[in-house]
């Protein structure tokens, strides 16, 4: 069996590419948009927002295939937010999302921030129960919402 390994990239790194089109295909269908609309949302953050020294991205490779990325940046002085956490459809269920969050939380801990936020949507229960594995807490006090999506905030505090 191939081994995963991380590289660093660039929001708009080619190799983030597949990654972002397919999360925004599972957000259209999710979340009642179009794939366009979606992953123009997704690349809507300047690049830089997910460069060093505040951000950075992360993807998963496994036989030169992105098969898992994430990323982060800055939400303020001791806290990163993380973002764009995805694995491939054909690469689930075999542990590469809790290795990515693993290794994002290990470059946001060399980075300085003592915390990681995140938010996702309730249409995505295998992410709530990712995080929640991964030793993240829900955050009880609502966020805003325009519309019939509810969102969900988690917080980390890194060892």
């Amino acid at each position: 069996m191939a081994q995963l390994r991380f590289v660093t990239a660039g929001l708009d790194d080619p190799l983030a590419q597949p990654l972002l089109t397919e999360l925004a295909a599972e957000y259209a269908q999710r979340y009642g948009s179009s794939p366009a609309k979606a992953l123009a949302w997704l690349t809507s953050s300047p690049a830089s927002q997910f460069a060093p020294p505040d951000g950075g991205m992360l993807i998963g490779v496994v036989d030169a295939r992105a098969v898992t990325g994430g990323a982060f940046c800055r939400r303020d002085a001791d806290t990163a937010e993380l973002k764009r956490v995805w694995t491939h459809r054909e690469h689930r269920r075999r542990g590469y999302a809790t290795a990515l969050v693993a290794e994002l939380e290990a470059e946001i801990k060399t980075r300085g921030y003592r915390n990681v936020y995140l938010v996702t949507g309730d249409r995505q229960p295998e992410a709530e129960e990712l995080y929640r594995a991964a030793g993240y807490t829900r955050l009880l006090e609502p966020l805003p919402s325009t519309g019939p999506v509810l969102p969900i905030a988690f917080r980390k505090e890194l060892s």
